[in-house]
């Protein structure tokens, strides 16, 4: 790692950066409500430890990019903020959650320990330079309507602030309407980029808009894409889980019920070690 400020980042990702261990970043959606966000974090946290994975915390403090302007967008900065401050405390796991301007980099420096670049905001250069300067790991959701190739631009924004803690995750590509495909190649090509990659395991059974003024989702090929995605050389694996899906507040019919966490973690882990081995 190249950073000066090195001694500010979480533990977990000064590993990550710097070891072989799978980093599985986990959590609801979005920020529902305090009791939710602890039981996931507190058995996200243990799966992990259980079998050796590094492990962050995620869950949105606000979805600015929601289908309607009826849904569920989250507590917002100041409150979800607070809600943050007792999960990290609580749990003793570092967090992760997305902004959507540039003046929130600065806002969240205190709190997350990684900030998410929505994907729909992937080429925004202030956004992405803000968070750089941070000096905080970044982690940049490459976009549905972007190449693979074409995250390298975003990734040089970032570096251009001095940065080098930078992730990018795959989380599928448009294809057609309410509907995308992952094409498992773009693992390897971002990662000769010089950056981490991470798979967007739910986010990529995803179907956006499909749903009557929302997304819909098909919530049993995350397990499978995760495995594949693992085999392909991905470093992490993002997913939302949530002990209710079917009446979660965002992004139920796609994340994984909780219940079910621990073997897609099992199975991805042998998978991991085989591959890594290798």
């Amino acid at each position: 790692m190249e950073t000066d400020n090195i001694h500010n980042v979480h533990e977990v990702f000064k590993e990550f950066f710097s070891d072989c261990r799978m980093l599985i970043i986990g959590g609801p959606c979005v920020l529902e409500d305090i009791d939710t966000a602890l039981e996931v974090g507190a058995v996200m946290k243990e799966i992990c430890k259980k079998y050796g994975l590094l492990y962050c915390f995620k869950a949105s403090f606000d979805k600015a990019n929601r289908t309607s302007i009826k849904s569920y967008r989250g507590p917002g900065l100041k409150k979800g903020l607070e809600m943050l401050k007792v999960i990290k405390t609580t749990l003793n796991v570092p967090l992760i959650s997305d902004i959507h301007e540039p003046y929130q980099a600065e806002a969240v420096r205190g709190v997350l320990d990684c900030i998410q670049i929505p994907a729909f905001l992937s080429r925004q250069t202030d956004l992405l330079i803000s968070s750089g300067r941070t000096m905080l790991p970044v982690n940049i959701k490459k976009g549905q309507f972007l190449a693979p190739w074409d995250v390298q631009h975003s990734i040089e924004k970032v570096r251009s602030t001095g940065n080098s803690l930078i992730m990018v995750t795959e989380r599928g590509s448009q294809f057609g309407y309410n509907n995308l495909v992952v094409d498992m190649r773009s693992i390897s090509i971002m990662a000769s980029f010089g950056a981490k990659v991470i798979f967007d395991a739910t986010h990529s059974v995803q179907l956006p808009g499909g749903g009557s003024g929302c997304s819909g989702g098909q919530r049993e090929f995350a397990p499978p894409l995760a495995r594949a995605a693992v085999a392909a050389g991905a470093d992490g694996v993002f997913m939302e889980v949530h002990p209710d899906p079917e009446n979660a507040l965002c992004d139920g019919p796609n994340s994984l019920y909780l219940r079910d966490v621990e073997q897609v973690i099992k199975d991805m882990t042998e998978i991991y070690k085989i591959v890594r081995h290798k």
